[in-house]
């Protein structure tokens, strides 16, 4: 994990992803980078309306908007005594940039992040930009690269005990793949199934022994639903066994399907209190 990618607009939200990455870069003496995406002004004419001037001081307020962005990025990566500068980084310590474009997010966020190891996105809460789902699904669906979900507030550890999700899908298989960094780091590592929910694939025990030749302390949990929702349960477990990490596939269902009807990636999306790791 030696690229970490940060959109980044000085929210509640944007400091809780800066804050988790950067207790990932220090564990893999990773590059972040933060990111504001410049959005072009959305006018629609109207007569008697000087629309240059109009255009021209939105363009003007979102500029401001950067500028304070990248200043308020800058502060919180120097409260983390992470450096932050243009120079190339050694690759013994975690190190920090900025980037500015000009786009819409649920195309930038995407494609740009494909050039990078993760993605950091703080989970959706009630101070939520009205762009956070659609620029959240567009990391997951579109770059192809593993996207870690930010709680409000992070625990004092990340990804020394992690439980994995285990559905028997090919979206849980590829994200495991994809974070055996995390895996092979950790002190300890639970599969956990959820009884009676899953697709035909390899079992909790089956994905536990393959882990295991890998070096790496694992276990294997079943979660009753016990009438609770799947997401509800996978977080409440989670929880009462001190997990610090969640990694889960994203959407094992079409991606329409789960916007109308919800799921557990959604459920997740909502309410998670620790970092979610998934991939699509």
């Amino acid at each position: 994990m030696k690229t970490i990618l940060v959109p980044f607009r000085d929210d509640d939200t944007a400091h809780a992803a800066v804050t988790t990455a950067c207790a990932v870069a220090r564990i893999f003496s990773s590059h972040i980078e933060g990111l504001f995406i410049q959005t072009p002004p959305l006018v629609y004419a109207s007569e008697g309306i000087a629309i240059g001037g109009y255009v021209t001081q939105l363009a003007d307020e979102e500029k401001r908007r950067a500028d304070d962005a990248q200043a308020q990025f800058r502060e919180l990566m120097e409260g983390q005594s992470i450096a932050f500068g243009d120079g190339e980084p050694d690759g013994a310590a975690a190190h920090a940039t900025w980037r500015q474009v000009d786009g819409l997010s649920e195309q930038i966020v995407g494609e740009y992040g494909r050039l990078f190891d993760l993605i950091a996105i703080g989970r959706e809460t009630k101070g939520s930009s009205p762009d956070w789902s659609v620029m959240c699904e567009s990391a997951l669906f579109d770059s192809g690269r593993l996207v870690l979900l930010a709680p409000p507030t992070l625990g004092q550890t990340i990804g020394t005990k992690i439980g994995i999700l285990w559905n028997g899908s090919t979206e849980s298989a590829r994200t495991i793949a994809m974070a055996m960094p995390f895996l092979t780091s950790a002190q300890e590592v639970m599969v956990l199934c959820v009884d009676g929910v899953s697709v035909p694939g390899p079992t909790g025990e089956q994905v536990a022994r393959t882990l295991a030749h890998h070096g790496i302390n694992v276990s294997v949990s079943v979660t009753e639903l016990s009438g609770r929702a799947q997401g509800e349960a996978v977080l409440e477990d989670a929880h009462d066994s001190g997990a610090d990490l969640l990694i889960k596939g994203a959407y094992a269902h079409s991606r329409l399907r789960q916007m109308i009807f919800g799921g557990p990636t959604r459920q997740l999306l909502a309410a998670a209190e620790l970092p979610v790791l998934m991939a699509h």
